[in-house]
């Protein structure tokens, strides 16, 4: 076709787009894949459902309405229940076997201790726990005394995702010398002086969260009472007073700068104390970086 002045003086006339309707038609295939793979997660979520209960004897025709079948279920849920519990502490003396101690003594095991403690494991059905509960049946032999019966039972209400903040705070927690109670150092706090409302203020604290150890994790270890409920301050130390500490792997000394000043810490309680020596450690590098650096301000680090 050729183009001649006509066509150009021409109006032209723009034909609209068709109308679309809101909503676009469904492809019929997808739909259906759609379905399949929520009736796929529905019947997923129904055979864990099944799976958890089995393991406890219950399936949804286990109480019929037929006392002799509902008797025969009761009964087999009970001997499931027993083997469970004979499992929890074979498993939990198999741990403790394989447990070395250097340090024994010649005491004797407290009956009363070890039937409490047989009668709250029996109850431990995760693995990582069933670990805890082994070790500490392995030291209470070989150092009766070192886990009291308050101990167990704080313990007993843990689950593993307790122990796990639990283990959080036992990698930022130090001991100082010749004392068993560990603490988790925070930072400082000096007495006011006069001059120095002059002074740019520094940073006397870390924040635990910057570090892995979040506030909520903090309230959880004060509900389960493994930490004490507020930060303690230790006595003023004098200037060039000197107190060491270990973190896990990293020893260091404090050697104080100036007077009035107080190092700031959460203290584990003495159930703490106790599941501390459990625990296996590893260091927080950010922590010891984060916590020498507001301490260099009023400690000589060494």
């Amino acid at each position: 076709m050729k183009i001649n002045p006509h066509h150009l003086t021409q109006e032209v006339k723009k034909t609209p787009p068709p109308l679309r309707s809101k909503e676009e038609p469904v492809n019929p295939a997808a739909h259906t894949k759609e379905s399949t793979n929520k009736n796929a997660e529905i019947e997923a979520s129904r055979q864990r459902m099944l799976s958890w209960f089995s393991r406890v004897g219950i399936t949804p025709s286990a109480l019929s309405l037929d006392p002799k079948k509902q008797e025969h279920a009761l009964e087999r849920r009970k001997k499931i229940l027993q083997i469970q519990k004979a499992n929890n502490l074979k498993s939990i003396l198999n741990i403790a076997l394989n447990v070395t101690i250097n340090e024994q003594t010649s005491d004797n095991l407290d009956p009363d201790w070890f039937f409490a403690f047989s009668t709250l494991a029996e109850e431990i059905y995760s693995a990582p726990m069933q670990e805890l509960w082994g070790k500490i049946f392995a030291v209470e032999v070989s150092r009766p005394g070192s886990f009291s019966l308050r101990s167990l039972q704080t313990l007993k209400s843990l689950t593993h995702r307790d122990a796990k903040v639990f283990i959080k705070a036992v990698n930022v927690a130090s001991k100082q010398n010749n004392d068993s109670v560990p603490r988790i150092l925070v930072g400082y706090h000096k007495r006011k002086r006069l001059l120095s409302i002059f002074k740019k203020p520094v940073p006397e604290q870390i924040n635990l969260a910057s570090v892995g150890l979040s506030y909520p994790d903090l309230l959880s270890l004060q509900e389960m009472k493994l930490i004490y409920a507020s930060e303690i301050e230790s006595g003023e130390y004098r200037e060039g007073q000197q107190t060491s500490w270990r973190c896990v792997s990293d020893t260091f000394t404090l050697t104080c700068k100036t007077q009035g000043v107080a190092l700031v810490y959460y203290k584990f309680t003495p159930v703490g104390s106790e599941l501390f020596k459990l625990v296996g450690k590893n260091t927080n590098p950010l922590y010891m970086q984060n916590i020498k650096a507001i301490l260099t301000e009023v400690f000589n680090i060494a």
